[in-house]
C-alpha cells in the first residue's frame, strides 16, 4: 500500500512539471519575434501567454493543434478553425487563430477602435506557429522536451537578433494569409516529427529557422493591415 502511494504521489509530482500543450516559446522568444519585424508594440507580444494563466483553455487552445502524424494542412483547414476562436477545444486551433486575430484587428480599426491588441494576439500564435511541438500530438515526447525547445535560445536571442533570417512574404487576402499559415504550419509539422523519431530537442540554428518563418509571416501581415485599414 505504501509503495503505491508512492508511486501515486511520484507521478503526480512528475505529471506537475510535464508543460501544458500551450506553453510555447518563452517571453524573449516572442519579444524577439515581433521586434524583428519592426512593429512599434513588440513588448506586446507576452500578452497572450499572461492572459492565458486566467483563461485557462479559453485562450491556451487558441496556441496550438495536436496533429497526427501523416496530417497535411490546407489552406480551407486553416479558415475551417476561425470560428473556434477563443473557444475551448482540446484539438486546438491555432491556425484560424491567427486569422481572427487578423480579423478582429481589422474591424476594431475600421470602427475606430483601439485595434492593436488583436496584432499582439497576432504576434503571439504567429510566434507559436513555428514552434515544431504546437504542431504535432501531445504525448510523451511532446511533453518530455517541450519546455527544453521553448527556451532553447531565450537567453539570447534578443540580442541575436541579426541571426533570424527573413525572406519576402506578398500578402494581399484572408486567403493568402492561410496559405502561408498552412505552408509554416507543414514545415513545422515535418520538424517536430523528425525530432520524436530523432528523440531529440531542436539545436539552436533549427530554432533560428524556425523563427524566421513566423517573423517574415507576421511582418507581411503588418504590411497587409496597414493597407487594408487606410
Amino acid at each position: 500500500m505504501r509503495r503505491f502511494s508512492l508511486f501515486i504521489l511520484c507521478l503526480s509530482f512528475a505529471w506537475f512539471f510535464i508543460p501544458d500543450p500551450s506553453n510555447a516559446w518563452f517571453d524573449e522568444t516572442h519579444v524577439a519575434i515581433a521586434k524583428a519585424t519592426g512593429y512599434s508594440k513588440w513588448f506586446n507580444a507576452v500578452g497572450p501567454d499572461m492572459i492565458r494563466v486566467k483563461l485557462g483553455s479559453k485562450e491556451g487552445d487558441n496556441h496550438f493543434v495536436n496533429n497526427p502524424r501523416g496530417t497535411t494542412i490546407t489552406p480551407d483547414m486553416v479558415m475551417g478553425q476561425v470560428k473556434k476562436y477563443n473557444t475551448e477545444d482540446p484539438a486546438g486551433h491555432l491556425y484560424g487563430a491567427i486569422i481572427a486575430s487578423v480579423q478582429a484587428y481589422l474591424k476594431d480599426k475600421k470602427e475606430g477602435k483601439y485595434a492593436e491588441y488583436h496584432l499582439a494576439f497576432c504576434a503571439h500564435y504567429v510566434g507559436d506557429l513555428s514552434q515544431p511541438l504546437h504542431n504535432i500530438e501531445h504525448d510523451i515526447f511532446n511533453k518530455i522536451h517541450h519546455r527544453d525547445i521553448d527556451g532553447i535560445i531565450n537567453e539570447e536571442i534578443l540580442d541575436h537578433l541579426d541571426k533570424i533570417k527573413i525572406y519576402p512574404i506578398r500578402i494581399d487576402s484572408e486567403e493568402a494569409i492561410a496559405k502561408e499559415i498552412a505552408r509554416i504550419a507543414n514545415l513545422s509539422i515535418t520538424r517536430g516529427y523528425k525530432l520524436e523519431d530523432e528523440n531529440r530537442i531542436l539545436t539552436k540554428e533549427e530554432a533560428y529557422e524556425q523563427i524566421g518563418h513566423s517573423v517574415s509571416l507576421f511582418k507581411a501581415i503588418l504590411e497587409y493591415v496597414r493597407q487594408d485599414s487606410r
